[in-house]
């Protein structure tokens, strides 16, 4: 295990050139900026569309300005976090180490999805559209299947039980290996995660519930850290290759593929754990900020 932690720093420059199993070097390709064109379409798509909401909107919001610009900034780091973890050599190293697989996921779930949600895009996006179709748009979510099919995704306890089963599914050797030998299983992995963190964390973070809402969100980040945090633990301290996918890929870095994956479940594990930590201390600390406002109304009621 000592050679887990320096591994960890080890693997941050992605883009220098490794060793292959032959104690070749990878190509300058094997490590590159690039994804699949349908992935950078999306990326782009997304992006112009919300600074084109942002341009068109901005004049109509002179007193709310502020919340605005904070959303924005929140959603282009979230969508950089996007292309860093789709789009950079940190993508392309995934085929070769576990640990740089998950550390990707982690980018994807806990790291992209929660500024993206704070970012609150739909909105902005339908100001990109043309007025016919903003009106459309805007009469299909009032229509009532729709509001349920949304109110239904978003319910935190759904929002929670889609996300647990993303994560546990998706790293099932079989459907994990799957992912790793077809682009278009592998595309509906990261679909997965993406989607479901962007439900779990609309849940935590954009709902708005009260005092009981808060509590609740703030379970549902510590038994999400809970439950990631033992997959993650389960990777570190297994003894066994999950997947053999990797083999000898990961002398590329250093490592064999049993050190490779203890590496990649510590990841999951710490960092990950703390990220939820994190987040549910920020919620416990805007709770106590609000409850003696509310305390001195109602003593002065």
């Amino acid at each position: 295990m000592r050679k887990l932690i320096p591994s960890l720093f080890a693997l941050a420059p992605l883009a220098a050139r490794a060793h292959d199993v032959e104690g070749q070097y990878t190509s300058a390709d094997a490590l590159s900026w690039g994804a699949e064109p349908w992935v950078l379409f999306l990326l782009a798509l997304a992006l112009i569309m919300y600074a084109v909401g942002l341009r068109r909107l901005w004049p109509r919001s002179r007193q709310s300005r502020g919340p605005l610009k904070r959303q924005a900034i929140w959603f282009f780091s979230g969508w950089l976090a996007l292309v860093l973890a789709l789009a950079s050599p940190l993508d392309s190293a995934g085929s070769y180490s576990f640990a740089a697989h998950m550390i990707q996921h982690e980018f994807l779930m806990i790291v992209a999805a929660p500024m993206l949600v704070l970012g609150r895009p739909l909105g902005i996006w339908v100001w990109s559209l043309p007025p016919a179709w903003r009106r459309r748009s805007g009469a299909a979510t009032r229509n009532a299947a729709v509001s349920a099919a949304w109110d239904t995704l978003t319910r935190p306890l759904n929002a929670w039980l889609l996300h647990f089963a993303a994560l546990w599914m998706w790293h099932v050797p079989a459907t994990f290996q799957a992912g790793l030998a077809s682009n278009g299983v592998h595309a509906l992995q990261h679909a997965s995660f993406l989607y479901s963190a962007l439900l779990f964390w609309w849940a935590v973070l954009g709902r708005q519930g009260g005092a009981q809402g808060r509590g609740a969100a703030v379970v549902y980040l510590f038994t999400t850290m809970m439950h990631t945090g033992a997959l993650g633990a389960m990777f570190t301290m297994s003894d066994t290759v999950w997947y053999p996918y990797y083999g000898s890929k990961a002398q590329a870095f250093g490592l064999t593929a049993l050190e490779d994956q203890q590496l990649g479940g510590l990841i999951m594990w710490i960092p990950g754990g703390l990220a939820y930590v994190a987040a549910g201390l920020v919620l416990c600390a805007r709770w106590l900020q609000r409850a003696p406002q509310g305390a001195s109304v109602g003593a002065g009621r």
